[in-house]
């Protein structure tokens, strides 16, 4: 089996949030994407971000139902330094997302803090110390 991974996939309970949420995060999203049903964002080294509403996914999966229970899957952005992890925690909490961690130095040599996108997803700044 010769397969690779090609994609992640997040399900959103609104296109237009979510887009706006992840644009914080200087991901170039295309600007006429809010009301698409499906969104893919270009990542380095070739994987991409999918996004897709949650009527996309009940458009093959019917019973689709989202978690009961948070998920456990984070994403998780590089920053070049300190200052860019603060800098966007700032960012995201200001714009009203909820700040699960803030910016802290962790022993492990990262200036690391969480975030929730609005669906609730863990999205993880870092960068090293």
């Amino acid at each position: 089996m010769n397969a690779r991974l090609d994609a992640i996939g997040v399900v959103v309970s609104d296109m237009a949030k979510a887009l706006d949420f992840y644009r914080l995060l200087e991901l170039e999203v295309p600007p006429d994407a809010a009301g698409a049903p499906h969104v893919e964002v270009a990542l380095p080294g070739g994987l991409r971000l999918m996004f897709d509403t949650e009527a996309t996914i009940r458009s093959f999966h019917p019973g689709w139902e989202p978690p009961a229970a948070g998920g456990r899957v984070h994403l998780a952005f590089l920053f070049p330094d300190a200052a860019g992890v603060d800098a966007a925690y700032a960012a995201v909490v200001g714009a009203g997302h909820a700040g699960e961690l803030p910016p802290f130095d962790a022993p492990w040599g990262q200036r690391y803090a969480v975030v929730r996108d609005p669906d609730g997803n863990g999205v993880d700044l870092f960068a090293a110390l």
